[in-house]
């Protein structure tokens, strides 16, 4: 027992001196408690992105098929072929639609709900925004399939309401008695506009409610009609949670390859490429050399929402 009681002592002396270190140096605390993230993302995912970033100066020998393991940016040149630089320009004007279609359509829902909803409407609203994120990415995905397939309901409401002749006329829409919008660019964006949305309404509200109210009261005061009062006054000063959310909206249209492959038409984007030339194909060089792009452009992106204060939003 008292052998015991010696071992129970030693153990609480060796904690306590711990503790006391750790209370001395509180630095070395933060460092211990970072210190395995920090490897995580230092190991698995920096040395991931480095290693891809390696295969993207590597080249495939054309008639053996094999990777040559020689610096070259033989790879990177490829990119600029006119079938590949499509597959890039079509993405990045796909990213660009889908965030300003977002912007557009969640900037009136987010003024609402910072401006007006109340009590039950406020819990209303965030179950309304949040509750498409809990349902699974691919159910999401093939539901809209069937919504736009040409014997979903859109179609037949298009053709209850005689509107088809209006989208064939107007849009370039084939919705009745053409091809289904389940499988075409348009379905495409509606499906990234429908999946990427609450990643646009969440910021822009956040930062709408960090506007004054007094702020468009004052401005109203001095006389501004209410389309100065927001471009003047409110688009300014909530500008932060519009870039914010479309850093969401914008990177994660980039690097999506479902949408793209179930609702999509036969022209790639940059997700399918990946996967098509690193399977298929078995040409990973240039696999990479496609993944290196949207982390560019993401880069570039990043460096100019950070000089509009995009991050203060998040």
């Amino acid at each position: 027992m008292t052998e015991q009681s010696a071992i129970m002592d030693r153990q609480g002396g060796l904690m306590g001196r711990l503790s006391d270190a750790l209370w001395r140096k509180p630095g070395l605390l933060i460092f211990l408690l970072i210190l395995p993230p920090a490897l995580w993302l230092g190991i698995i995912y920096l040395g991931s992105l480095f290693a891809l970033l390696a295969q993207s100066f590597f080249s495939v020998d054309e008639f053996s098929g094999l990777i040559q393991y020689e610096f070259t940016l033989k790879t990177y040149r490829e990119l600029l072929r006119p079938s590949n630089f499509d597959i890039i320009i079509r993405t990045v004007v796909m990213a660009a639609a889908v965030t300003l279609g977002a912007a557009i359509i969640g900037f009136p829902v987010a003024y609402y709900a910072a401006r007006y909803a109340r009590g039950k409407w406020r819990a209303i609203f965030y179950l309304g925004v949040m509750l498409p994120l809990w349902s699974s990415y691919l159910v999401k995905v093939y539901s809209w399939k069937l919504i736009l397939a040409k014997e979903g309901i859109l179609n037949w409401l298009f053709e209850t309401l005689r509107l088809g002749w209006l989208l064939n006329a107007y849009l370039a829409i084939p919705v009745i008695g053409g091809n289904s919008l389940s499988v075409s660019t348009t379905g495409t964006f509606l499906v990234f506009l429908y999946v990427w949305l609450p990643f646009m309404i969440l910021p822009i509200q956040a930062s709408l409610e960090r506007v004054p109210l007094s702020m468009l009261e004052a401005s109203g005061d001095l006389g501004a009609r209410p389309a100065q009062t927001f471009r003047h006054v409110l688009l300014p000063l909530a500008l932060p949670g519009v870039i914010a959310g479309s850093i969401f909206t914008f990177s994660l249209t980039l690097g999506d390859y479902i949408v793209p492959q179930i609702i999509g038409s036969s022209r790639r984007f940059i997700g399918q490429a990946v996967y098509a030339y690193q399977g298929t194909a078995g040409n990973i060089p240039l696999a990479a050399a496609f993944a290196v792009v949207p982390i560019l452009l993401m880069a570039v992106y990043l460096w100019i929402a950070k000089r509009q204060g995009a991050f203060d939003a998040l």
